[in-house]
């Protein structure tokens, strides 16, 4: 059996692999199918004009890569950067962008039947929209992110030569 051999298990369904972080004291996840990689924290190129919870833009191997302050996209307080903060990069549609979250903690299988809607309460809120759900697994609990709407409607739309454009 070569290591290859590990991966080839028919069973694992990508849309049901989450990546999971950490934000405060709150587990979140989103679907492995968006994530490209994730890198430490480095140096942010602020953008001038930008909303708030843009944080600016890094230079990934020659590509220019805007990055989200999540914690700022759902109006929780600002926290200094730490050795186990990361940016997460994520490819939409030929896009790639970097969500900035205080952790990566663990990739977990959340399959449909562990997914429940939204407390209704959170459909009220201004970011209700970028909560696709609930997820369980075991004694967590993770807030699901709908990462197309937070990175489309958030305004944050570059193309490969492109910065951010509004």
């Amino acid at each position: 059996m070569d290591e290859f051999d590990l991966y080839e298990d028919d069973d694992i369904n990508i849309d049901d692999t989450y990546l999971t972080f950490s934000i405060d004291l709150e587990e979140y996840a989103i679907c492995v199918s968006y994530v490209t990689e994730i890198v430490r924290m480095q140096k942010i190129i602020e953008m001038p004009d930008v909303p708030a919870y843009i944080k600016g833009v890094i230079n990934l191997r020659g590509k220019i890569v805007p990055v989200m302050d999540i914690r700022k996209r759902f109006n929780l307080p600002s926290l200094e950067y730490s050795d186990r903060t990361v940016i997460i990069v994520l490819e939409i549609e030929g896009v790639l962008t970097g969500i900035a979250v205080d952790r990566v903690n663990d990739v977990t299988e959340l399959p449909a039947q562990a997914i429940e809607p939204p407390p209704h309460f959170a459909r009220e809120s201004e970011t209700h929209s970028l909560i696709k759900g609930m997820g369980k697994s075991g004694e967590h609990v993770y807030i699901l992110l709908d990462i197309e709407p937070m990175l489309q409607n958030g305004k944050i739309q570059s193309k490969s030569a492109d910065l951010i454009s509004y």
